[in-house]
């Protein structure tokens, strides 16, 4: 009767792993969709149909406008697109001066408090800056942020690795169209 239980257990044990390949990795749907944003200020793709939401912010002198947000979570990684108009009292002129504000406070969430990589550069005439870093969790967080005249666009993906494939197509993807 031991023999036998130890003969089972062992077949059990060989099958194991066979078992563990055949469940594979999670993966993401081929099908990604393109999302064109309010304002038909640009165009992303996701892997999968986004919510979208109107949040109310407020400019700095206290002049309301609404930021557009398309946020997707599919196989442990999160997507997310922004836009706004900014209001008339919002000085554009100095981009990177608003840039950096959308960075430090961003960084807020990160651990250590800071970016772990940060790339300043030019995307269809506007002013926009890519950066990386650590969130407390584990998970790493990659954002993309530019400014065009009043027009204000972010780029955000979190997940266990910022550089993956999916990360890329979603950076990748976006399309100015204004």
């Amino acid at each position: 009767m031991i023999a036998r239980r130890r003969g089972l257990f062992g077949a059990l044990l060989l099958a194991a792993p066979s078992l563990a390949q055949a469940q594979g990795k999670l993966r993401i749907p081929d099908r990604w969709y393109a999302v064109k944003v309010e304002g038909n200020a640009f165009t992303i793709e996701m892997p999968g149909i986004p919510d979208h939401k109107a949040l109310n912010d407020v400019s700095a002198r206290g002049t309301p406008f609404a930021l557009h947000s398309y946020s997707l979570e599919t196989g442990g990684n999160s997507y997310v697109a922004q836009t706004a108009l900014f209001p008339e009292d919002v000085d554009d002129r100095e981009p990177k001066r608003l840039l950096q504000g959308v960075l430090d406070n961003r960084a807020r969430q990160l651990a250590g408090g800071k970016w772990t990589r940060t790339d300043w550069r030019e995307i269809g005439g506007a002013a926009a800056v890519e950066a990386t870093g650590a969130s407390s969790n584990g998970n790493q967080l990659r954002q993309l942020a530019l400014v065009k005249e009043r027009r204000f666009v972010s780029l955000a993906f979190m997940g266990p690795n910022a550089g993956s494939t999916e990360a890329d197509r979603f950076f990748k993807s976006l399309k100015l169209t204004r």
